[in-house]
């Protein structure tokens, strides 16, 4: 999958850019709009890529300086998107130079001088190769959660995050801990408002995926487009997705798991070899028990939720049914406490209620290049690193189904091999 050849060409060229990087207020360096703005690089411009990539063009002074994309139709349907947003913001369009095909796609964008930083929206087996990368290439990176399918993948991240220390902003894909309310939560229940924390529940469940399998192209192809439906790709439902409840978990709890055990399974469903559900128990320090549970069934019904139960109330948080705190200290964000089934049609329609995370993805996309124009960097991809581990071991847990320890998935060299030769597209 990885030309090494190639690989240490462009890292040895990358490396003498990035000695001489400095950081400097752009609007002094430069004359134009269009040049003062921070120029984003998008490697993958599937729906996520260019929904994220377009938002922080809206709520940040960013353009989109280049594409790269495995497949020429979603390179395409990226430049239609990134056009409209960069001539709505007064930059100019994307050149075809500049959209960049194939499996070694995302070396040449890193090597345009154009991209400052990079938004990392490939499919999630490839995260900690094109993370390395971008560090490497000495260009900051927004990767997507998670950061990592496997343990191999993890310690590459950690490796790459000591890398760019200092010197590189790396933000991961968990805008959640940049909403209003759950950072106002967080603070109160780290406060004790709550008492001491007994024990934890959280759950994501989730509708089914409208992602099919395509005819008429190859098998890997197919499999690459729908990369959802393969662990080997995706890391599972419980890594992919399930991951920000136990991101919040780990936040809150100021920690990582220390052991997991759990179960689950494929009922109810047909393609691929992820799973529908897990139920996974997590034991976190000071003897508190964390209970997850996930789905990815029913196309009507969804919820995603965390509950704190303290010796002196209880904290809960929903994205769409409210964030708030029971007990002696009671608090509440004033986010909807309601979901689209029980607010009404008008006001689910318009948007007229305040959700929990109406700020997440802006002040979160601010914070990343705010601290490039600043030089006051941020690095979160020992956070990053730290919460995929813990989804691998849940995963790896109900798997086995038998208890795991986060030293056996540490340690381990786990590496998920999708079995995928990437260059069979390079034509």
């Amino acid at each position: 999958m990885t030309d090494i050849f190639n690989r240490r060409a462009f890292f040895q060229k990358a490396a003498a850019a990035s000695a001489a990087f400095t950081v400097l207020e752009p609007r002094i360096v430069f004359g134009s709009k269009a040049n003062s703005a921070i120029g984003l690089g998008v490697i993958g411009c599937g729906n996520r890529g260019t929904y994220v990539a377009t938002s922080i063009v809206e709520n940040t002074d960013t353009r989109i300086a280049a594409i790269a994309d495995l497949f020429p139709d979603k390179l395409q349907k990226g430049k239609e998107a990134f056009d409209k947003i960069n001539t709505e913001k007064g930059f100019p369009q994307l050149d075809e130079s500049r959209m960049f095909r194939g499996s070694k796609s995302y070396l040449k964008l890193l090597e345009d001088k154009n991209v400052d930083a990079v938004l990392i929206a490939s499919p999630p087996f490839l995260h900690p190769e094109h993370l390395e990368a971008a560090v490497e290439a000495g260009k900051h990176a927004y990767c997507e959660k998670p950061v990592a399918v496997d343990a191999a993948g993890v310690k590459r991240v950690q490796r790459a995050g000591q890398k760019a220390q200092g010197r590189l902003s790396l933000a991961v894909g968990f805008q959640i801990r940049h909403a209003t309310p759950f950072v106002e939560m967080v603070k109160r229940i780290q406060r004790g408002d709550i008492g001491d924390i007994v024990t934890v529940q959280g759950y994501y469940f989730a509708g089914g995926v409208s992602v099919p399998f395509l005819e008429g192209v190859s098998h890997d192809e197919a499999r690459l487009r729908a990369w959802y439906w393969e662990r080997a790709l995706s890391g599972d439902i419980i890594v992919e997705q399930g991951i920000h409840v136990i991101d919040i978990c780990n936040w809150t709890l100021n920690s990582h798991p220390l052991r997991a055990s759990g179960m689950g399974g494929r009922k109810g469903l047909k393609e691929g070899n992820i799973w529908s559900h897990y139920l996974v128990n997590y034991e976190y320090p000071g003897e508190v028990h964390v209970n997850f549970q996930s789905t990815r069934l029913d196309p009507e019904y969804g919820d995603v939720c965390e509950r704190f139960f303290g010796t002196k109330g209880i904290a809960e948080a929903h994205y769409s049914g409210g964030v708030f705190i029971k007990g002696e200290n009671p608090w509440d964000s004033g986010s909807a406490r309601g979901t689209e089934e029980t607010l009404t049609k008008e006001q689910w329609a318009t948007a007229a209620f305040k959700s929990a995370l109406e700020d997440a993805d802006p002040n979160k996309q601010k914070a990343f290049i705010e601290s490039i124009k600043t030089g006051s960097f941020i690095n979160e991809a020992a956070a990053g690193a730290e919460t995929a581990l813990s989804a691998i071991l849940g995963r790896n847990a109900a798997y086995a189904g038998r208890e795991m320890t986060w030293d056996q998935v540490a340690e381990s060299n786990e590496s998920l091999d999708p079995k995928i030769d990437l260059s069979q597209f390079d034509r």
